[in-house]
């Protein structure tokens, strides 16, 4: 697994473990999947996104690169909802 992968799902598994705490004192919280899993989707389309921008800033015609790096950025983000 490609070590960026491997950090986003550490930070997912985080979120999900401190979302599962909040909650009672059960052995397991069903929720926890589900909480795992949404916010691992939503840590790899921010990255996708963001990877677009820094290829936007490193484009020729500076202006013009950012301006569609971040119009792509915005359609990733806004097609699979994810909000900044």
């Amino acid at each position: 697994m490609n070590e960026r992968i491997r950090e986003l799902a550490e930070q997912a598994e985080q979120y999900a473990l401190d979302n599962a705490n909040e909650g009672n004192d059960e052995d397991y919280d069903y929720s926890f999947d589900d909480d795992f899993q949404e916010k691992f989707a939503e840590l790899i389309v921010a990255e996708c996104a963001q990877a677009c921008i820094n290829m936007g800033n490193d484009y020729e015609i500076k202006s013009a690169g950012q301006y569609q790096a971040e119009l792509f950025a915005f359609a990733i983000k806004k097609r699979f909802g994810v909000e900044e």
